[in-house]
């Protein structure tokens, strides 16, 4: 087990992991009931927005999930780094999620400059065992990627610093899981463990020194 796995797998325990599917779910079915009963949301023109209505539903579900206790410790709503609109960030111990619907979940979404600010926070997080030393703040990042248009898969997923190289590691597909049946954790080894509690000293200390949250 890497380290980025084993961190993914510290912060996002498979019993969080079980509850995607059907936050997911619940969302795609409130965004196509909407668009159904709205004879303008069928127009030729409104269709291309169907991906922004089934975003917006997926926000309002983990909305309500981070609120109910049962995934994350918090969220806020972040700026992009233009001043076109928020989106959502879902807190855990040590790192930041976001969500994203990409229609291939083998390549990261498209590269923009708030995602390209994150992917350098999680990577540099994730490798600072390395002798070369970079500069870092925040909290390293986990993406949610889910279908575009069709809810087929889902991710969880750290970053490579570098688009093309797509991501450090990437669970199996959510979309799969038997959210009825207790999924078995696979345990991490104990030098799997010391590497992310070492992995946690050092994000806690870069949050202290650069007053980050």
């Amino acid at each position: 087990m890497n380290l980025a796995e084993a961190f993914l797998q510290d912060q996002i325990p498979m019993a969080q992991r079980a509850l995607v599917p059907t936050a997911l779910r619940s969302a795609y079915s409130a965004a196509n009931a909407m668009i159904a009963g709205e004879p303008m949301l069928n127009l030729p023109s409104a269709i291309p927005q169907h991906g922004r209505l089934i975003q917006l539903a997926v926000d309002m579900a983990f909305e309500k999930l981070v609120a109910s206790g049962q995934f994350g410790v918090d969220l806020r709503w972040r700026d992009f780094a233009k001043p076109t609109g928020k989106y959502l960030e879902i807190l855990f111990t040590h790192s930041a999620l976001t969500i994203s619907q990409v229609a291939d979940p083998t390549k990261q979404p498209r590269d923009v400059v708030f995602r390209e600010n994150k992917r350098m926070a999680g990577q540099v997080s994730m490798d600072f065992m390395r002798d070369e030393a970079q500069e870092v703040s925040g909290r390293p990042h986990i993406l949610l990627l889910h279908g575009h248009r069709n809810l087929n898969f889902a991710h969880l997923a750290i970053p490579e610093p570098e688009h093309r190289l797509g991501f450090q590691h990437k669970s199996s597909n959510l979309m799969l899981m038997m959210h009825a049946v207790p999924q078995i954790e696979v345990p991490m080894e104990e030098t799997d463990i010391d590497a992310v509690m070492s992995l946690k000293e050092d994000i806690e200390k870069r949050m202290r020194d650069d007053g980050t949250q």
